[in-house]
């Protein structure tokens, strides 16, 4: 049975997230709208599912919520404080650093969680992954130590990652 549900819904919060984001894209709810969303929402992953061989077999979604309920305090936390660095810190006040953060993620969702949220959190970016993808190379516009910068990320992020994605 579950083999089953599973060839017809080879991504399940995939579905649900595309039929809720269609429904929020149209200026109203109507039942019309919400059944063409689930439609949608099951016939996009069954067509792309063959490109997706290697997808995480179970996702903790209660720890996702946490962590982008994390994500977007942090967001407007460094949006206030690259606001302030920007006004305040002349340019030789400022120590712009790279940091090499080793990861312990293996999957590809995962590390592109990873690196989206780093870039998302101002005052980072994401520049490059390693070739083997054991490391991901972040830029810092202000930090007084890369060591912490990268430890920072390991805990905040990569953990709860680790966490979500079994």
């Amino acid at each position: 049975m579950k083999r089953f549900i599973r060839s017809i819904l080879p991504h399940p919060a995939l579905t649900v997230l595309l039929a809720v984001v269609w429904t929020l894209l149209q200026n109203q709810v109507s039942a019309g709208m919400v059944v063409f969303g689930i439609i949608l929402g099951i016939i996009i992953p069954l067509g792309t599912a063959r490109w997706w061989p290697d997808r995480p077999q179970s996702i903790h979604l209660g720890r996702m919520l946490s962590y982008c309920i994390i994500v977007m305090w942090d967001i407007l936390v460094a949006n206030v404080q690259v606001a302030w660095i920007v006004l305040t810190k002349s340019n030789d006040r400022m120590h712009p650093c790279w940091v090499v953060i080793p990861l312990d993620l293996k999957s590809p969702e995962a590390i592109s969680i990873l690196a989206g949220t780093i870039t998302l959190t101002p005052g980072t970016v994401s520049a490059d992954l390693s070739d083997d993808g054991h490391s991901l190379l972040v830029h810092a516009l202000d930090a007084q130590d890369a060591d912490a910068v990268r430890d920072e990320i390991k805990t905040r992020y990569e953990a709860r990652l680790k966490e979500i994605f079994l």
